[in-house]
């Protein structure tokens, strides 16, 4: 997990006469270089503001405190927020209900719900864009796109970040326009684009030091690590978390320190340093009881695991990889969750639990597939989204000439060839932009167009592919008669719900593997869905159909399933069957074969029945 950037807005003051206006503004800045000096900034606020009342200007010191609070303590979190709910009613500035929607969803992120926390800043986003108050909305969409690339959804968190890093900027608001493009590398770090993500941690971290943003440059210092702990550069990792840990310690940040500690203690896991991380993880721990961060409290459950195992503790490495994973499954973090579930399946078969073991390997294979999968989606989803920007960027840019240039030659008839030289260039520099953006994009498309045909599970063809394949052979010049075959595997609801989904995955596997090893060429097949699997035989009549599907549940009855589960019977299947006639369509196959499974599976399953197709009267 990367450590989150400071993220709640406070909006310039508008009555700066007052005289807590000046603190608010202060704190504002603080909360990005010392949170305590924040926190006190606000509290010295809230005393003048007893004596001179100003419900926006104490709004605005309440959100100071809500920030400071929802690292640390959600009881006090919820003092605040009860609070300015009190106050909302009369203030002069609706967009500040969303700072406060915003407070509430860091705190639900915090304590690990995203998907509670991603709700309440969808409807900060809505509340300020409603009431156009640019800096809330700014706030709103940092924390929505940071918590969409916790999700998964690189994309359209990177375009959250973009636009919020862009108002910060239109608004002069410099210090947080870094907090968002901190953020912005985190999302890269999560897409698997690591140097990337370095290399724009190191650009900020620069910046952050000119300005002096003491806390964010702790933040950037542990994500900086992160990055190098990616990459297997573990001096730099040990270099950067060492640095972050020293910042966090010099203005007492418990939650920087136990970040950093646990990337220490996950170089000595990374250069075999058991007994060193266990020793540093204890630190880790003590400090992370000051606060609710329940990812923070997987990260350092996962380092200990591993480095429980190093040493041999091979039950208390299993308990603490069990209780991280918890934490990782609800709130999708699926790199730390594949990586746990790995660890989990070497802790197992040390132990001698093979068939836990093996079950640990398969959930860390499936996620970290849907890992990649999504991160190659995400990828491909980011450069359509940048190649979109850079086209409506150059189409502005062409209209804007176009305007000027033809103001010109109301005056000047050689501003004509001028616009065309332009046009031209433009049209060259889009030229030269398209074809970088093709090379880059092409090995992603290339995975994605297999992916698109191919069902992820069984890496059979999926449904499209199959049809789309049955629909050339019924069309195709020289066609013959085609019989499909649909095969249901009986009870196989019973399978998942008594054995789990796991196991009810690696038979639709092997089903697969059986009709791969069935089937000849001209003959294919692919996963309809579910537990269902179309067989397409071109040039077979009904007869020889009836025959190849009775081979097929024979050989299927026969499958030993005990080295997956202890099922006591093997598996078997129900199959209906149709012949094709002249200008017959998938569809009305489809129905003709699935009347008979369902004749086949009423006349007591693991039976085979045929269909035959209803010819017109001559």
């Amino acid at each position: 997990m990367s450590l989150a950037p400071a993220t709640v807005v406070v909006a310039a003051a508008a009555t700066p006469q007052h005289p807590a206006a000046a603190l608010v503004d202060r704190g504002a800045i603080a909360m990005r270089s010392d949170p305590d000096a924040s926190r006190r900034d606000a509290e010295a606020a809230l005393a003048l503001l007893r004596t001179h009342p100003d419900a926006d200007l104490e709004i605005r010191a309440r959100l100071l405190l809500c920030d400071y609070q929802s690292e640390r303590d959600e009881r006090a979190m919820q003092a605040q927020v009860a609070a300015i709910e009190a106050l909302l009613p009369r203030t002069h500035r609706p967009g500040l209900r969303a700072g406060l929607l915003t407070c509430q969803g860091e705190m639900r992120e915090t304590l690990g719900d995203n998907a509670q926390a991603l709700a309440y800043f969808e409807q900060a986003v809505r509340v300020a864009s409603e009431v156009r108050d640019d800096e809330m909305i700014a706030g709103a969409l940092f924390s929505r796109g940071y918590v969409l690339g916790l999700q998964g959804e690189y994309a359209l968190g990177l375009a959250d970040l973009r636009r919020a890093q862009g108002l910060y900027e239109t608004l002069g608001m410099r210090v947080h326009a870094l907090t968002a493009m901190n953020g912005i590398a985190i999302l890269y770090n999560r897409m698997g684009d690591y140097a990337q993500a370095r290399d724009i941690y190191t650009s900020a971290l620069a910046q952050q030091r000119e300005a002096k943003m003491l806390r964010e440059q702790a933040v950037t210092l542990h994500n900086l690590g992160r990055a190098h702990e990616n990459l297997g550069e573990w001096s730099a990792a040990r270099r950067s978390f060492t640095e972050s840990l020293a910042i966090a310690r010099e203005i007492h940040y418990a939650r920087g320190e136990a970040y950093a500690l646990r990337g220490l203690a996950a170089v000595d896991n990374g250069l075999g340093n058991w007994r060193g991380a266990l020793d540093t993880l204890k630190q880790a721990q003590a400090l992370q009881r000051s606060t609710p961060d329940a990812r923070l409290r997987a990260q350092i459950d996962l380092a200990r695991g591993i480095a429980l195992h190093g040493v041999g503790a091979l039950d208390a490495s299993a308990a603490a990889l069990r209780a991280a994973i918890e934490v990782f499954r609800s709130g999708e973090a699926r790199g730390e969750l594949a990586t746990s579930y790995a660890e989990l399946a070497a802790v197992e078969a040390a132990r001698g639990d093979w068939r836990s073991g093996y079950t640990q390997l398969a959930l860390a294979k499936q996620v970290s597939e849907r890992l990649l999968r999504n991160q190659i989606d995400q990828r491909f989803a980011t450069l359509r989204v940048e190649f979109d920007t850079a086209s409506k960027e150059a189409e502005n840019a062409l209209l804007m000439r176009d305007v000027r240039e033809n103001e010109r030659a109301l005056a000047q008839s050689r501003a004509v060839r001028r616009l065309q030289w332009v046009a031209i260039a433009l049209a060259m520099l889009l030229a030269a932009l398209l074809a970088t953006l093709a090379i880059h994009q092409r090995r992603t498309t290339r995975r994605m167009r297999k992916l698109a045909h191919t069902d992820e599970l069984t890496a059979a063809p999926n449904r499209r592919a199959v049809l789309g394949r049955l629909a050339a052979t019924l069309t195709g010049e020289g066609a013959g008669t085609c019989t499909i075959l649909i095969t249901d595997i009986d009870h196989f609801k019973g399978i998942n719900d008594r054995y789990g989904h796991p196991v009810g995955d690696e038979v639709l596997k092997i089903m697969a593997q059986a009709l791969r090893d069935e089937l000849r060429e001209p003959a294919f097949f692919g996963r309809l869905g579910g537990e269902e699997f179309l067989v397409v035989l071109p040039d077979t009549d009904s007869v020889e159909g009836r025959a190849m599907a009775e081979r097929l549940r024979e050989r299927i009855a026969a499958i030993d399933l005990s080295h997956i589960c202890p099922v006591g019977r093997a598996i078997t299947v129900s199959i209906g069957v149709t012949a094709s006639t002249p200008d017959d369509t998938p569809s009305a196959m489809l129905q003709r074969a699935d009347e008979a499974l369902y004749t086949a599976k009423h006349a007591g399953r693991n039976a085979v029945r045929v269909c035959a197709p209803v010819r017109a009267a001559g």
